[in-house]
C-alpha cells in the first residue's frame, strides 16, 4: 500500500491553491480601482488596467488611457461622482477570469439651478486576463439596473423634463438625465437586469472566459 498524496490529487491541491491566489488577487484589483479612482490617484489607478484595456459606461467608451484623462479633467473641474462596491463573484479559467461586483454609483450636480444627487444600483461585469503574472483589467461593462434622484437640500423642487427622461432605460434614467443636463453624451443602449443587451453581455463573457480573442468583446462597447 503507497501512501502520501497522489499525483492527480496533489495537482488538483495546486490548482485550488492558485485559483484562490488569483481570486484574491483580482478581487484587490476590483477594490483598488473604485479606491484609486474617486480619490484622483491616477498613476495607481493606471495600474489596474492592461495597456489595451477599454472601459464603457452611460458618458464614455474608449481605450483605458482615455477614460483616465476623462476622468482626470472631470476630477480637477469639481464633478463628484463617488463609487463603492458590495459582493464579488469571480470566475477563473487558467489566465482569463470574469468577474461580477455588486456596485452604488453616487453622482452629484445641478438641474436647473437645485443641487441633486443620483444613486445608481448595479453591477460592474469584468473581463480580465493574466499577463507576465500580473491580473489586469481588459474590458469593464456596468449593468445599471435601478437608480433614483434626490434634492440635496430638503424641500427643494425639481421639474424634469418627463420626455427626455423617458428616452433613457430604466436602469440608469436619472443618472442619464443628469449627466445630459451636465453636457455629457449619454449612451442609451448599456445592459440593465434582463434584456437583449444582458444576454448578449453573458454570451460575450462566456465567450472570452472558453479563451476566445478579444475581439469577442468589441460587441459590448456601445456605438
Amino acid at each position: 500500500m503507497q501512501h502520501g498524496i497522489s499525483e492527480p490529487d496533489e495537482d488538483n491541491r495546486h490548482r485550488a491553491i492558485q485559483r484562490a491566489v488569483d481570486k484574491a488577487a483580482i478581487a484587490e484589483l476590483l477594490q483598488n480601482w473604485v479606491i484609486w479612482r474617486d480619490a484622483g490617484e491616477w498613476d495607481r489607478f493606471a495600474t489596474v488596467w492592461h495597456q489595451d484595456g477599454r472601459m464603457s459606461a452611460t458618458w464614455f467608451r474608449a481605450g483605458a488611457a482615455e477614460f483616465i484623462e476623462g476622468c482626470r479633467k472631470a476630477f480637477d473641474a469639481g464633478m463628484v461622482g463617488l463609487h463603492s462596491l458590495g459582493a464579488i463573484s469571480i470566475d477563473v479559467e487558467g489566465t482569463r477570469a470574469v468577474a461580477q461586483s455588486r456596485m452604488e454609483i453616487v453622482h452629484r450636480g445641478r438641474i436647473d439651478g437645485v443641487e441633486v444627487d443620483v444613486t445608481c444600483l448595479g453591477r460592474f461585469v469584468d473581463a480580465l486576463e493574466k499577463r507576465d503574472g500580473r491580473w489586469g483589467l481588459v474590458l469593464r461593462q456596468p449593468v445599471y439596473e435601478l437608480d433614483r434622484m434626490v434634492p440635496v437640500r430638503p424641500g427643494a423642487t425639481l421639474d424634469l423634463d418627463e420626455a427626455l427622461l423617458a428616452s433613457f432605460p430604466d436602469g440608469y434614467r436619472h443618472l442619464g438625465y443628469l449627466q445630459t443636463k451636465l453636457g455629457m453624451e449619454v449612451y442609451r443602449n448599456l445592459p440593465g437586469t434582463r434584456g437583449p443587451e444582458m444576454a448578449e453581455l453573458r454570451k460575450r463573457m462566456k465567450q472570452w472566459l472558453d479563451g476566445a480573442g478579444a475581439d469577442c468583446l468589441d460587441a459590448m462597447l456601445p456605438r
